[in-house]
């Protein structure tokens, strides 16, 4: 069981933000990553489709005997982990608890602010989560819809994205925040100029890399690490693989290699 792959999912490229975050970590791991990129993004879809297609990527990968599924995608983790959980005989980590995990631990004030896509936002699941920890903390959500065009276009630098942050955080930064969750896995692209907005004073929660340190955890508590030497990881696609390999790129910082098209089982 050790020996086997670790499956994760996003609806298209940002989760590979967290699976370069795993690679890092955990550079024994076999992994496969599938980019749902047919039908992304899910963040404006509704909860009913956004459940029906995390079921059938896990489905997928659950076919390539995987260890453990890791639902690398904001939007999915809000709306389908306990049917997955359910459904697969299999450890399912999302990337929503441990970040609201770690915004409680650093919070000083006790005010946190949540920044998503519009169905992570609406579905409520940082701040039930975060309040599940400590129902005390005041949390602030907001949906940030142009961060991920401006990610995948290799803007997060840009004066537009500083603009566009400055106008996106105002709210959260005049409710006094010291904490900022990134509640969407193409965030973290966006540091340097969410930083910079936000000021030093500001603390931020990059769910990719918390999540990457709950597998690990997960791994170690089942005894499921891997003794095999690093292995590149497997890409796989459900549209032509063109702009998921120049974007997807730039987010893991190496090319991607052996990107694989197929269609997902929708029976």
């Amino acid at each position: 069981m050790s020996e086997r792959a670790i499956g994760v999912f996003d609806s298209g490229i940002g989760g590979l933000t967290v699976l370069k975050e795993i690679m890092r970590l955990l550079p024994g791991e076999e992994l496969l990553y599938l980019g749902d990129t047919a039908r992304v993004p899910y963040g404006t879809k509704s909860p009913p489709t956004v459940l029906r297609y995390a079921l059938e990527a896990a489905a997928f990968l659950a076919e390539r005997r995987v260890k453990m599924l890791v639902v690398a995608c904001n939007t999915a983790s809000s709306v389908a982990l306990p049917a997955l959980a359910k459904r697969f005989s299999l450890p399912v980590i999302g990337v929503i608890e441990p970040g609201a995990r770690r915004a409680v631990a650093v919070t000083r004030n006790r005010r946190v602010g949540v920044i998503g896509t519009e169905g992570t936002i609406k579905s409520g699941a940082y701040t039930r989560a975060i309040h599940a920890f400590d129902g005390d903390i005041e949390v602030y959500a907001t949906s940030c819809p142009l961060f991920v065009p401006l990610a995948e276009e290799g803007w997060a630098e840009h004066p537009v994205a500083r603009a566009t942050a400055s106008e996106y955080l105002a709210p959260l930064m005049a409710r006094g925040i010291d904490t900022l969750v990134l509640g969407c896995t193409h965030y973290p692209l966006l540091k340097n100029t969410l930083q910079a907005v936000l000021g030093d004073g500001v603390v931020l929660i990059d769910s990719a890399a918390e999540t990457a340190r709950l597998v690990a955890a997960r791994l170690a508590e089942q005894a499921l690490f891997r003794r095999g030497p690093a292995a590149n990881p497997h890409f796989f696609v459900t549209d032509i693989p063109h702009r998921f390999e120049k974007v997807g790129g730039a987010f893991i910082g190496a090319p991607l290699l052996g990107i694989q098209q197929v269609e997902l089982d929708k029976s």
